[in-house]
């Protein structure tokens, strides 16, 4: 059975790029990222959400969170075949994303009830696969998102949402986030300075470990 591997990190905190520089040598990976905007229901309506086009949905914080865990949800069948012929499943987001967002919308920490919801309600209740490892990308909120906006200047359909917008829910996410990797939620947890370059290959050997 294949390491499911979940890369965290607040919006440009760098996981796509680290997702693409993890090569694993000779390992077989299989390559997810959620949400699912473009494949998946729930996920297309949490964006529309989350950009103003459904009314006061955004403004639940549990209605939101159970959107992006029922796009996981549908992806579990899918992400459990590929543990079983992959050595790697990499992961740019997973729940740990839905635990330190909605906690942080509500104004909890890691200890909060908001957590032990999602982790009831994603690995429990949707049987969705617990990841073996998460790589925590550390950076400071305003670094986050001085890249968020360049990312939203130089390609097309990439302007921030809700979410990406808010510097005092990103502040406080990544508070949730630390929290989180400090008592190892759902699996052990590597933390990484997201605002310097990563070695690539001594990560991805500790991983594979």
């Amino acid at each position: 059975m294949g390491r499911l591997v979940v890369i965290e990190g607040l919006d440009g905190a760098g996981k796509r790029t680290l997702a693409g520089s993890l090569s694993f040598g000779g390992a077989r990976v299989a390559r997810f990222a959620f949400p699912r905007y473009d494949s998946d229901v729930h996920a297309e309506l949490a964006r529309d959400a989350l950009h103003g086009r459904l009314g006061d949905t955004a403004d639940s914080v549990y209605g939101m969170a159970l959107l992006f865990a029922l796009d996981r949800r549908g992806a579990a069948a899918e992400l459990d075949a590929a543990r079983r012929t992959h050595d790697v499943v990499l992961v740019d987001r997973y729940v740990a994303s839905n635990a330190a967002y909605g906690a942080a919308r509500l104004g909890q920490g890691a200890a909060g009830g908001f957590v032990e919801w999602i982790r009831t309600l994603e690995v429990e209740r949707f049987a969705i696969p617990r990841p073996d490892h998460q790589v925590y990308l550390s950076v400071p909120h305003a670094v986050a998102a001085e890249r968020a906006a360049h990312r939203e200047r130089t390609e097309p359909g990439r302007e921030r949402d809700a979410y990406e917008s808010d510097g005092g829910l990103q502040e406080r996410t990544g508070a949730v986030y630390a929290q989180l990797a400090a008592v190892s939620w759902l699996s052990p947890w590597t933390v990484l300075d997201g605002a310097a370059p990563p070695d690539a290959d001594a990560l991805a050997a500790r991983l594979l470990g």
